[in-house]
């Protein structure tokens, strides 16, 4: 069963109401609208009687509110992932929003009032398009769970020591600076920049620190970490210092800390499918970016521990399992797939069957990695021509598809120059694969969190945190979240693959920070 909801717009009081109308699979209204008085009261009646799939314009504006009244669903159709998706189906990619966004922590973001028949209008169309195509009922089934997921880890939060991390701060980059200054490490590395030089200099600023280096002799073409680090100067090292410095306290300095760290819980702001591949990103707060030196600060709270798993060489496996090549699908079975790889066309050299397989997925064709992209091609033949046939597609400006049906954008109406055809071709050649990767990890995603928020130990825990090809569980309980996660990947491999001898093999480790035993 369907359930469409459309909140009423915000009025003067602390609740708003909504309209509600249960539809069938096709849209197809079964019942007369309901009009309700409190919008979470709603939700959690029906959801409690009835668990529907909610439809509703977009995740991001009505589910944070649900959330904030203690409200939490299954299942839902977001109207505007899905959207974006059928869109770009149809070669028109959806333009970002021109309207300004509060990206504070907490607020949703205000849509236009809608009438219900529009929404029950909108999402029929939608089946109609969907309907008959499995792999995309799939995906869109997915891209919707995502939505979900991001809104709820957004609300709860990842585990963050605000303390441990002021403590970073200081230490690094000394006490926290007043108005406009800058901190006192940076202030000192810029003094002894200055020095070195023999006159003041504005490290951030690319064109004095060039000129700095005509003027002792040496022409250096850029102020980019690798070319500086090829300069025998003694200003080299306290540039990088001071690089390392400014982008921790802009990045994720106290600025960072005051508005994105509440009650010791980073609360970021997911943004699924942003990516045309399919992967999420993060609107402030870098989610999906964070630094080895925060990940000490991500500390689990008293009892709990963090349950971290990653899917190791997920792209070569997903490659296996779409060419359906017969001996790299038998290297994907294995826990380590470039062993096999090695044994079969490399003497056992496991580098170059590593650097063969990331060449042939990234379209690497010059130097070393022609050559050992013919060796892989004379071994692995299928698997070499699926990704291929996507680059000569991309080359000639056609669209490609992810396995579920995820369009790549189409080519710019300037697609016209030999080195566009190529890149245009190495685009497609790797779209096809990290797209269906963006997928097999979303209903990974999709399954877990559903295991975790029906599993009746509470101890199971929850999902806190999510990024391309890793998630981690806050759990008091970490063999049973680690359960769960198998679990997840054996259904995701199934409901993407059916019965394939492809392995997901997941790296998993149990800790009470983020930061790995090396960090």
């Amino acid at each position: 069963m369907r359930t469409v909801v459309v909140p009423h717009p915000a009025g003067g009081g602390a609740v708003r109401g909504a309209s509600t109308v249960t539809v069938d699979e096709n849209g197809t209204p079964g019942a007369p609208v309901r009009h309700h008085r409190d919008l979470p009261a709603a939700v959690h009646e029906i959801e409690a009687a009835d668990h529907p799939r909610w439809v509703w314009t977009s995740t991001s504006s009505v589910y944070p509110e649900l959330l904030r009244a203690g409200v939490r669903v299954q299942r839902c159709h977001d109207l505007a992932t899905t959207g974006a998706i059928l869109s770009m189906r149809d070669g028109v990619p959806v333009a970002p929003s021109d309207d300004p966004v509060d990206e504070r922590p907490g607020l949703f973001d205000a849509a236009p009032a809608l009438d219900v028949d529009t929404v029950v209008a909108r999402f029929a169309e939608q089946r109609r398009r969907i309907t008959g195509d499995p792999r995309l009922e799939l995906l869109v089934a997915a891209e919707s769970a995502g939505t979900l997921a991001a809104a709820e880890m957004g609300f709860g939060g990842l585990p963050f020591s605000a303390e441990s991390h002021r403590r970073l701060l200081e230490r690094t980059l000394g006490p926290r600076p007043t108005g406009y200054e800058m901190p006192a490490r940076i202030a000192e590395v810029t003094e002894e920049i200055s020095a070195v030089f023999g006159r003041p200099i504005n490290p951030a600023s690319h064109t004095e620190v060039l000129d700095a280096f005509r003027r002792e002799g040496i022409d250096v073409s850029s102020t980019r970490k690798h070319i500086l680090r090829e300069v025998d100067h003694p200003a080299v090292p306290l540039l990088l210092r001071h690089r390392d410095l400014s982008k921790l306290f802009s990045t994720n300095g106290w600025h960072w800390l005051d508005t994105w760290v509440h009650g010791n819980r980073f609360r970021p702001v997911y943004v699924p499918g942003a990516v045309v591949s399919g992967r999420w990103a993060s609107r402030g707060g870098g989610a999906l970016q964070i630094p080895k030196a925060l990940r000490t600060s991500v500390v689990a709270d008293p009892g709990w521990t963090f349950v971290v798993a990653d899917a190791g060489q997920l792209e070569p496996r997903i490659l296996a399992a779409m060419s359906g090549d017969r001996r790299m699908v038998a290297a994907a079975g294995e826990d380590d797939l470039y062993a096999p790889v090695a044994a079969t066309a490399f003497s056992g050299d496991r580098a170059k069957a590593k650097v063969a397989v990331l060449g042939v997925l990234y379209g690497a064709t010059s130097g070393d990695s022609r050559s050992l992209l013919a060796v892989l091609r004379k071994s692995f033949p299928d698997a070499v021509e699926f990704v291929e046939r996507a680059a000569r597609a991309g080359e000639r400006g056609e669209v490609v598809h992810s396995w579920l049906g995820r369009a790549c954008p189409p080519a710019p109406s300037s697609f016209q120059s030999e080195g566009d055809l190529r890149a245009r071709g190495r685009f497609t050649r790797n779209f096809v694969v990290q797209a269906t990767a963006a997928e097999w990890a979303l209903c990974l995603l999709a399954e877990l969190r559903r295991r975790l928020s029906t599993d009746p130990d509470p101890s199971a825990g929850e999902l806190v945190f999510f990024q391309h090809d890793e998630v981690v569980v806050h759990t008091r309980n970490p063999s049973l979240a680690a359960a769960h996660i198998t679990a997840s990947v054996e259904v995701a491999t199934r409901l993407m693959f059916g019965n394939t001898r492809v392995r997901f093999p997941m790296k998993t480790a149990v800790r009470t920070t983020y930061a790995d035993d090396s960090e």
